[in-house]
Parts: C-alpha cells; sequence; structure tokens
C-alpha cells in the first residue's frame, strides 16, 4: 500500500516523538490516529523502520576508542551522533518502505479542496476535501480510498466490473453513482443510481438506490438504512447530513470540506449529533456551527473547540 509524502512524514515524525520518555502528547496523537485509517498503518510501518534501524546500530561495530588526541581540536560527542543518527535512518527507512508502488497514481486534496478524477472509460470520482485516492495505471476499473471521501460516477461494462477497495471492504459497481465515506470506525455508501455490491465473494450484499451502507472498520459488519438519493454526494453542493454521527466525527468532515480547524473536546467526542449543515456560511463565521447543532463553540490558538452542552 502507498500513501503520499505528508502521511509518511506525519508518521515518521510521531514514531521518533512517541519514543521519546517524556512524551505526553497523547490526546493529539490519537486525533491523528483516528482521522484516517491510512495513518494507522503508516505509523505501523514507521515504527517498524525505527526498530530495524536501531537493531542495525546496536548489531554494528562500536566505535568506543576515543579519536587521537589533537590539540586544540574539540572532541565529537559520540553519544549524541548516535541519536541523531538512528533518527536519520529511522525516517530515511520509512519514507523508503513507503515509496508509491510501481505504476501507481495518487491523488490527495487538502481540507477545503475538492478534485474531478476523470477516467479513460468515461467515469469519473470526485475527491472531497482532506481525502487520498490511489489509481493503478494499468488498471482502468480499480481504485483504491484510502482517506476521506469520494462521489463515483462509473459507466458500467459487465466484461470489466469497476472495483474499489475501502479497507479491507471491496465494492463493485453494477452502473453506478454512489458516494464513499470513510469516518474514524466505519465506512459509510450511500447509492443515488444503479447499485454497489458489497464483498461479492463473502457477504454479497446489494445496495440498491435510496439505501446507506454503513460498515464497521473493525470487523466488516454492515448494515442497511434507508437515504434520499438527494444526499448522495450532497457535499459537492456544499451541504452535509448526519445521523447519529458521533460529534468527533461530524467535527472531522466539516473540517475537511471547509477547512476551518475544528476539534472536540476529550469529554464530548461520542455526543451523537443529527442534521443537516450548510458549509458556506462556516467558513465565514465558524462559531456558527454551535448553534446548528445545539453545541458550544469555542476559539483557541489552534482551532474551533466544540463541546458538547
Amino acid at each position: 500500500m502507498a500513501h503520499d509524502s505528508r502521511i509518511m512524514a506525519e508518521a515518521a515524525d510521531w514514531a521518533m516523538r512517541t519514543a521519546e520518555p517524556d512524551f505526553a502528547a497523547w490526546e493529539d496523537f490519537t486525533l491523528w490516529l483516528e482521522q484516517s485509517p491510512a495513518h494507522n498503518a503508516a505509523y505501523d510501518h514507521a515504527v517498524m523502520a525505527a526498530e530495524t534501524s536501531a537493531e542495525a546500530l546496536r548489531l554494528a561495530p562500536a566505535n568506543d576508542g576515543a579519536p587521537p588526541e589533537v590539540s586544540d581540536t574539540p572532541r565529537r560527542n559520540y553519544r549524541w551522533y548516535g541519536a541523531a543518527l538512528a533518527a536519520c535512518v529511522a525516517l530515511l527507512c520509512a519514507l523508503w518502505l513507503w515509496q508509491p508502488g510501481a505504476g501507481e497514481e495518487m491523488y490527495r486534496t487538502a481540507p477545503g479542496e475538492t478534485q474531478l478524477v476523470q477516467l479513460g472509460d468515461g467515469s469519473s470520482i470526485l475527491l472531497g476535501g482532506d481525502s487520498a485516492l490511489t489509481l493503478e495505471s494499468d488498471q482502468t476499473r480499480y481504485a483504491r480510498l484510502d482517506q476521506g471521501r469520494a462521489l463515483f460516477r462509473i459507466e458500467h461494462d459487465e466484461r470489466a466490473p469497476f472495483h474499489l477497495d475501502v479497507g479491507s471492504s471491496t465494492l463493485v459497481d453494477a452502473g453506478t453513482v454512489f458516494d464513499v465515506a470513510i469516518r474514524s470506525a466505519q465506512i459509510r455508501v450511500g447509492v443515488s443510481e444503479g447499485a454497489v455490491i458489497y464483498n461479492p465473494e463473502q457477504q454479497n450484499r446489494m445496495v440498491n438506490p435510496g439505501q446507506l451502507l454503513t460498515i464497521a472498520s473493525a470487523d466488516g459488519s454492515y448494515r442497511l438504512d434507508q437515504l434520499s438519493t438527494d444526499q448522495v454526494g450532497e457535499w459537492q453542493d456544499g451541504r452535509l447530513t448526519f445521523r447519529d454521527a458521533s460529534l468527533a466525527d461530524v467535527a472531522a468532515e466539516i473540517a475537511a470540506e471547509t477547512g476551518v480547524d475544528y476539534r472536540v473536546s476529550p469529554g464530548s467526542r461520542e455526543r451523537p449529533v443529527s442534521g443537516s449543515v450548510l458549509l458556506d456560511p462556516l467558513k465565514s463565521d465558524p462559531a456558527m456551527l454551535g448553534e446548528l447543532l445545539g453545541i458550544r463553540v469555542e476559539r483557541e490558538e489552534t482551532g474551533w473547540v466544540l463541546h458538547a452542552e
């Protein structure tokens, strides 16, 4: 699996910081992990790279002898030099392990940004804010959504169905317009045209227009609910609708689509939220979200913090 350089660099930085004895930013680290399954995987690889580097340095021949004494020449601090070298090697190994695979094309959007990806068969994928998508250059009927959300408009071909991987789940189209969003603990798939088949070789569940498929990231269990087809991909028109979503997921999704730095106080993360939110007004007045969701919004140096009342 390949990820972009920003995720790789962030993962390597967290791997080195969490290894420090006095590390205390566990809340920020947890928030970063929960933003995307790709963050968890990247962090695991960075830690493995760091451990491999440390072991290689431990087994390397020791240089315990002092350098020849030379007048007016300061002695090198070898303890500091070894620690710095280990950190550099760990970072380089982490980046090396995560270089994109051959033939992969990666697309990424920043918070508040969208990008339209046109496929060679006439299909298209619209990426939402803070999202990451991988395509195989030699497979025009395959994609992988690594982070965020995307709206798929797929030209149906019975001889070559389109496959989308999201986490450990696979979706196969049947002439489809569908929306996929990755949340901290689940994946949500809404269909407005055609149909989507969830894991054809396992659950083999058909998702039809007006249905919402919710998949638990932990074990792949799922449920089907009714959904207005107007809500499929509504974020492209500046609206997000939530139904019993955690305040943490709501904040993350609104932040991704607006670019406003919304965060949630620790005790409010699991507060369930329902409602429909227009996004454009929040870009000019982020505090307005409090009135829309019935919560308290405070401005802090690091962004806007949401508190459940």
